[in-house]
């Protein structure tokens, strides 16, 4: 009887996946993004492509480095993703004129187009989350406290 009482006991102790706080924060990110998938298909854009071009949307004309420190992106990630939207023509890229090693992106014509479409994302996705706008603007605020006391650690 003791026996089976100590593997209870261990089983208890083994973490469960669904009580793990980073596999809930995991799967809501990848519904989030499935559900962006769907929606952006419309847009012709990727989830990563409708990230940079809130980013643009919000300031144009500013450099990788800038559009990677909003996304908590790196430049070898960024790069190729740029360059997929420029042949696009959703951005353009242009060395900085005072220094060659920033390169500046700017919007092009067809990506400030797509502002008016994407204005109409964020109500799609209240919908979807079934919650209010003050408990989504809730859920954002913790997400924000909780990114930021993980990233004083990584």
């Amino acid at each position: 009887m003791q026996i089976m009482e100590a593997k209870l006991d261990k089983i208890k102790q083994v973490p469960q996946l669904d009580d793990q706080l980073c596999f809930a924060l995991y799967s809501t990110s990848l519904a989030m993004t499935k559900l962006y998938r769907k929606l952006l298909r419309k847009l012709g854009l990727t989830y990563s492509q409708y990230l940079v071009m809130m980013v643009l949307w919000q300031q144009d004309g500013i450099t990788v480095t800038d559009i990677g420190a909003r996304l908590y992106l790196d430049s070898a990630t960024l790069t190729p993703l740029l360059k997929r939207m420029e042949a696009l023509e959703l951005i353009t890229r242009e060395r900085a004129k005072s220094d060659e090693r920033q390169v500046i992106i700017t919007l092009a014509k067809a990506g400030n187009a797509l502002r008016k479409q994407a204005a109409e994302l964020p109500k799609s996705v209240l919908c979807a989350i079934e919650c209010t706008p003050a408990e989504a603007i809730g859920m954002k605020e913790q997400l924000a406290v909780v990114r930021s006391a993980l990233m004083k650690n990584v």
